[in-house]
């Protein structure tokens, strides 16, 4: 079995991650973080939380196309969220679900930050995915 979804029944329960997922052979892919900016270098709903996790989960489906992957080969995400408050899990939540597989879903961390590198992105997502 290359990959392997385990939720130890001594943790918390689940809200669309894995706890612990182990990966064996295959291609493993590397994902640096990506943000809500299009080709030409603009930020794509500035001020627009939810219009920027859209468009960053867009980025993050076209890098993963590019190395010959899917959202179904993610095995761990990591979300960094400007300034993170209670309000902006929902968001994050509705739209992961339309990317992420619900069956398996990868490994999560949700960190909230301070301040990204340019003050107009709100959410950087960086993920790991491993093809068989």
């Amino acid at each position: 079995m290359p990959k392997q979804f385990i939720n130890p029944p001594a943790l918390n329960p689940t809200n669309g991650f894995t706890h612990v997922v182990t990966a064996t052979g295959g291609k493993t892919i590397y994902v640096s973080g990506q943000v809500s900016v299009n080709e030409k270098a603009e930020v794509v709903g500035k001020g627009d939380f939810r219009a920027q996790v859209e468009h960053t989960f867009e980025n993050l489906k076209a890098a993963l196309a590019a190395a010959g992957a899917t959202f179904k080969d993610v095995v761990k995400i990591t979300y960094f969220v400007v300034g993170l408050k209670s309000e902006h899990v929902p968001h994050v939540r509705e739209v992961r679900k339309k990317y992420l597989d619900e069956t398996n879903p990868p490994a999560s961390s949700l960190v909230g930050v301070a301040a990204l590198v340019v003050p107009d992105w709100l959410i950087e997502i960086e993920l790991i995915a491993v093809v068989e």
